[in-house]
């Protein structure tokens, strides 16, 4: 099975706000012209929401930040891995993952896109380079 996969960096967000407060987060990131790949929201508490942003440029994220007044946790790194929606796709990756000894600390999957799938794997820095070998074997 063949993958594309990126080497991604992501940055955590908290705020005093909830979810459906996240236009305006979102905006002024944006604004300071940051692009993304994939973004998540966890609320914490009623009123506090943790916001993860895998930005397309990390400096730029970092820079857009600074200009927005935030203050960024992270980077962090993680893959994104996109392919053909087939079944077993994503069993594939974590039995080759599994085999190597990567241990995956969180992952994020959507399927069905353009007759495709993507997951972010959330992995150990140390981990990156060496999952992107095993899962292009």
């Amino acid at each position: 099975m063949t993958f594309n996969i990126l080497q991604v960096e992501y940055y955590n967000i908290t705020v005093q706000s909830q979810i459906t407060d996240a236009s305006n987060l979102i905006s002024r990131i944006a604004a300071a012209g940051v692009d993304f790949h994939a973004f998540k929201a966890t609320p914490l508490e009623s009123d506090r929401t943790q916001f993860t942003f895998f930005a397309k440029n990390s400096s730029k994220m970092t820079e857009g930040a600074q200009k927005a007044g935030l203050n960024l946790d992270g980077p962090y790194p993680a893959l994104l891995v996109k392919g053909d929606e087939k079944a077993g796709a994503l069993a594939d990756i974590y039995e080759r993952l599994s085999k190597a000894g990567i241990q995956v600390d969180e992952a994020i999957g959507i399927a069905d896109i353009n007759a495709g799938y993507g997951v972010l794997l959330y992995l150990k820095r140390e981990d990156c380079d060496k999952a992107v070998v095993v899962l292009n074997m």
